[in-house]
């Protein structure tokens, strides 16, 4: 029987992704020879997999019947790879969405050991804002996701990449660096540099500072971490950031913590996944992610 992985693993993705193009944009070919993978697969079987209709690539009720067999074939491969030691001869792509906040702090250390551990392993890395990580991993663009709660929908698989509390920061020219627990007031006297507002940190700063209600506390908010880190350091006001990311800039002199008492809850970071339809290799990852993440400082060097 002429059967070959690729076709397998093509079907597989089809199935999942619910379209001949996605597929074929996930195994980096084209869509004809997606097609004709599926199609050859077919006719060896001698069965119909999918249903092409104009704009839905759907299964067929036999091809819903194959799909977790045709799994179980792809994670036989893994765990025949696996059982002979061989991680060196894993190969694929996997997907990664990760936070502005892990981009920035420990994410190189874990693409090394990657890198280390799967030589012919290749990443591909989206970086966003949690709330848009989320539906890219339910609608499969992206195997795993390195994201901060809340988190309405659980996933199968997950793993805890620990909790990385906040601090506030600002340039050493500005006074009140310098001074001694600073009351909200001399807080809400200085433009406050916030992440996007869908952040929850934002919703917290709105409620702790009164900009809800009508208070005088100027929040600027920014899509991305990066603004509200160098306006920081230019003087443009003063911004909240974990510790873990700050603590370069802190060391260098060009920020200074701010000995403010009240801070927006610490980011809890999961690895997550759907182990349910997920290779073998993904949750691999979700454990050196793990082991990586809890090695790192996540407070203040004292």
């Amino acid at each position: 029987m002429n059967i070959n992985f690729k076709q397998i693993e093509a079907f597989v993705w089809v199935a999942d992704l619910r379209s001949f193009r996605r597929a074929a944009d996930r195994l980096n070919t084209t869509q004809p020879n997606i097609s004709t993978r599926v199609s050859n697969l077919e006719d060896t079987l001698g069965i119909k997999l999918m249903e092409r209709d104009a704009g839905s690539d759907r299964l067929t009720s036999k091809g819903k019947q194959m799909l977790e067999e045709a799994r179980n074939i792809l994670r036989s491969a893994e765990r025949f790879i696996d059982t002979a030691g061989r991680a060196s001869q894993v190969a694929g792509t996997i997907k990664i969405g990760v936070t502005e906040m892990i981009a920035n702090t420990w994410l190189r250390l874990f693409l090394r050991a990657v890198k280390e551990q799967y030589p012919q392993l290749s990443i591909e890395l989206v970086v966003d804002l949690s709330a848009n990580l989320k539906p890219q991993l339910h609608s499969r663009a992206i195997d795993i996701a390195f994201q901060n709660g809340p988190f309405r929908r659980k996933t199968s698989g997950s793993e805890d990449l620990g909790r990385f509390p906040f601090i506030w920061v600002g340039s050493p020219e500005l006074p009140i660096t310098g001074m001694k627990s600073p009351s909200k007031a001399d807080m809400q006297a200085m433009p406050i540099l916030a992440h996007s507002r869908d952040a929850v940190q934002y919703s917290e700063m709105e409620s702790h500072f009164g900009s809800a209600t009508g208070g005088s506390t100027k929040l600027t908010s920014s899509s991305s971490i990066s603004p509200c880190l160098h306006m920081a350091i230019e003087g443009m006001g003063i911004t909240v950031l974990p510790a873990a990311m700050a603590q370069p800039y802190i060391a260098d002199g060009r920020l200074k913590v701010i000995d403010y008492a009240w801070v927006p809850k610490p980011l809890e970071f999961l690895a997550r996944y759907d182990a349910s339809t997920a290779s073998a290799t993904v949750g691999k990852i979700a454990l050196l992610a793990r082991d990586i993440a809890q090695q790192y400082p996540k407070t203040l060097a004292t």
